[in-house]
């Protein structure tokens, strides 16, 4: 038996695997929340923990990521490019974001589709230097957001399937 197995034997563990997908990117509360309903969760309690766990990376990325990804030039030549290409999409989607900066980012958080979400927030904030306060705000808005639109996607599949 592995760990998720066991993990899976008990609401709090449940909860704990749930947490733990949120804060994967590209995965984020999208796969979380969803994957805490199926395993038994209830909705809101799948959304509420998602949404934690979706927001706790946030101010590590705003605050490191440029100091990271300095540090993996140097280190490793061949990261540089993914590095390169990670920037240019992530300034490409501020530009579309700038116009309206915090309401902007917030939007863009707050849709669940890929490419999107706290991760890509976070970047794109890091990125452009926006102030903490007001990036955290803003993104903290748009998982909040993200979060109910996932969970009533959820709760509306779950219902048509029971």
């Amino acid at each position: 038996m592995n760990l998720i197995d066991i993990l899976k034997q008990t609401e709090a563990g449940e909860m704990l695997i749930t947490f733990f997908v949120a804060m994967l990117p590209i995965l984020e509360l999208r796969g979380a929340i969803p994957l805490g309903v199926g395993m038994g969760l209830n909705h809101m309690t799948a959304m509420l923990v998602s949404m934690i766990g979706n927001f706790v990376p946030v101010p590590f990325i705003i605050l490191f990521i440029r100091r990271i990804f300095k540090w993996l030039r140097r280190r490793f030549d061949r990261v540089a490019t993914v590095l390169d290409k990670i920037e240019r999409r992530a300034r490409g989607k501020w530009e579309k974001v700038h116009m309206y900066q915090f309401w902007g980012l917030m939007i863009l958080v707050a849709i669940p589709l890929p490419g999107t979400g706290a991760w890509t927030g976070a970047l794109i904030a890091a990125l452009m230097n926006m102030r903490l306060r007001n990036a955290m705000c803003a993104i903290f808005l748009g998982v909040v957001v993200a979060g109910f639109l996932i969970t009533g996607l959820t709760f509306g599949f779950t219902s048509i399937l029971n």
